[in-house]
């Protein structure tokens, strides 16, 4: 499967806003920026990231398989954040694939020679995810509901 990202249009976002049921599952998602329920037409401003960027999984012109963003915490590392995967296609590996080409592209765009995420210790599908791709647990930085995990970005990505 060949997929790519680029930047997400409105019904990218009208449909990231059915994968999100709950405001349970939209504070684990987005963090306490954005309350549930949200207008979707709203989502772009609401979920902007600076310095930063959001972009849209895709296949082809079929739909949305996926979104995520980064953002620069400092010059040289990009945070991955508000990765999801469209529920329809999770388990296939596309998760990985969407780390992967946001670190392309903070690594080519924003110079970043490094990133970091958060991720729920009871998320062990996401957990496993980060681990395969090279990230490492920081300590210092992790709390007992969450672990920061980062990585050096190679230029293989």
């Amino acid at each position: 499967m060949t997929v790519s990202i680029r930047p997400p249009v409105a019904a990218d976002y009208a449909a990231i806003a059915v994968w999100i049921p709950d405001a349970a599952a939209c504070a684990r998602w987005a963090g306490p920026q954005l309350t549930y329920p949200f207008d979707p037409e709203q989502l772009p401003q609401l979920l902007q990231v600076q310095p930063g960027a959001s972009f849209a999984l895709c296949q082809g012109d079929a739909g949305l398989l996926g979104f995520g963003q980064y953002r620069l915490r400092q010059p040289g590392v990009a945070h991955l954040c508000r990765i999801i995967i469209a529920p329809s296609t999770r388990g296939r590996g596309l998760a990985k694939v969407l780390c992967r080409l946001l670190m392309e592209e903070a690594s080519r765009t924003a110079a970043a020679q490094a990133a970091t995420l958060r991720v729920y210790r009871d998320n062990p599908a996401a957990c496993a995810v980060y681990t395969e791709l090279g990230f490492v647990e920081v300590e210092a930085e992790s709390t007992t509901e969450v672990l920061w995990m980062e990585k050096q970005i190679s230029h293989a990505g």
